[in-house]
């Protein structure tokens, strides 16, 4: 039957009792949003972030509050699109373990907004955010996604609709309605984008919340939409095919919000294995960076295309491992003051960049996803040579960060603005 497994997803998103979620999941979740809430008010400074705020509150109406410096209100709509185009903007966000899919940043602006407009509690927010997490995650679970296409405004949009759809109290069925509708709003964004550099990429993650907010109310005011809108949609318009049984996997059993990863850089996460790498050799090491003549690093085919060395502005640094291990080197680490348009012009950073090399080695690609891994060389200038190899990076629920490393991040971000 059309549309099954959708309508199986919709119920339990919609109906589930908060009371059968199990505590750790709510504490993992808190961190969660802890976490988040951290990186939206950091990419509230942002430039562009800035600027688009200005101009949209100018206009906007009331209900919800915006995240960044004078905590501005606008309607929700506009103030969940504020919000998540402001947390995509840094790349610190977390994201999923096994699925293309940064749930949480692209899902909490709705919640946020939602559960301020129609005045919920903070559990009925926890409660949107693990659930929108769970229909995101499973979404794209199912979704064969084209070569360059990033999640942004795709599967996460429907976890949006599916948190926004939770807060408004619908029904099973209402809910299924709502993502249908929402699968008329998906996105097309590429990865392409990044690498140039185009911010208009985090564009699309914020949309995420301002079509979390808007479908379920367009489910409420009769708006039709047709039984396959979601099959369709990602199947056929914005993917290569749709498997509808990774929609109700281990449904209620594995709860996709605990198998994420965090970050603690502020760059792409696929070429974390490599920084941990380097990290790795740095610690044991300690050596000048002067005494580093070169650092080559092989890793698998998608990490493997982040290899520019001369990044044309802050947001394309972060998608450049080059930039990344130069920071690193030379700076220590690769958090959010290393990817600023200061960093990127350093002529320090910029030389260093130069001796940095990326390639794919298909042994290593073989073992995606499953593994994530990076093999890091580091020469030296009097002709030493050491090897690490990583499988996997940090900071999933295989290999967490501690939580205290978390909530230090939280406080530097949101120092920037509290």
């Amino acid at each position: 039957m059309m549309g099954k497994a959708i309508d199986e997803l919709a119920h339990f998103a919609a109906g589930t009792p908060w009371e059968t979620i199990p505590e750790a999941l709510r504490e993992h979740a808190k961190l969660v949003l802890l976490d988040t809430v951290g990186v939206i008010l950091a990419g509230s400074v942002q430039a562009e972030v800035a600027d688009v705020r200005t101009r949209l509150t100018a206009t906007g109406g009331r209900g919800a509050t915006v995240y960044a410096p004078g905590w501005p209100t606008t309607d929700p709509r506009t103030a969940a699109l504020l919000n998540g185009l402001a947390g995509r903007s840094i790349e610190l966000c977390e994201g999923h373990r096994y699925v293309s899919c940064q749930g949480a940043v692209q899902v909490l602006p709705t919640a946020l907004a939602s559960a301020e407009w129609l005045e919920r509690s903070g559990r009925e927010t926890l409660a949107a955010l693990i659930f929108g997490y769970e229909v995101a995650a499973r979404l794209g679970a199912a979704l064969t996604a084209r070569p360059i296409a990033h999640q942004n405004g795709q599967a996460p949009l429907l976890g949006s609709v599916a948190a926004g759809a939770r807060l408004r109290k619908m029904t099973g069925e209402q809910m299924s309605l709502a993502l249908r509708i929402g699968a008329i709003l998906v996105l097309t964004p590429g990865y392409t984008n990044a690498v140039a550099g185009a911010t208009a990429l985090n564009v699309a993650g914020g949309m995420s919340g301002f079509a979390g907010v808007l479908a379920p109310e367009l489910a409420l005011a009769g708006v039709v939409a047709q039984p396959n809108a979601i099959e369709e949609a990602f199947g056929q318009l914005v993917g290569d095919g749709f498997r509808p049984e990774a929609l109700t996997e281990e449904l209620g059993q594995r709860w996709e919000i605990a198998r994420n990863y965090f970050r603690l850089r502020a760059c792409c996460n696929p070429i974390y294995t490599a920084l941990d790498a380097l990290e790795d050799i740095l610690a044991d090491l300690r050596p000048h960076p002067t005494s580093i003549e070169r650092i080559e690093v092989a890793t698998y085919r998608f990490a493997a295309n982040m290899r520019d060395p001369d990044p044309v502005n802050y947001f394309a640094a972060k998608y450049s491992l080059p930039h990344a291990a130069a920071a690193l080197v030379l700076r220590g680490n690769a958090g959010y003051h290393a990817f600023t348009e200061e960093v990127v012009r350093d002529p320090a950073i910029a030389a260093f960049r130069r001796r940095v090399s990326v390639r794919e080695d298909p042994d290593l690609s073989a073992h995606v996803p499953r593994l994530k891994p990076a093999r890091v060389t580091v020469t030296f200038t009097d002709g030493r040579q050491v090897t690490r190899l990583r499988e996997s990076a940090r900071g999933d629920y295989q290999d967490p960060y501690a939580e205290g490393e978390v909530r230090s991040k939280f406080r530097e971000l949101a120092g920037l603005v509290l």
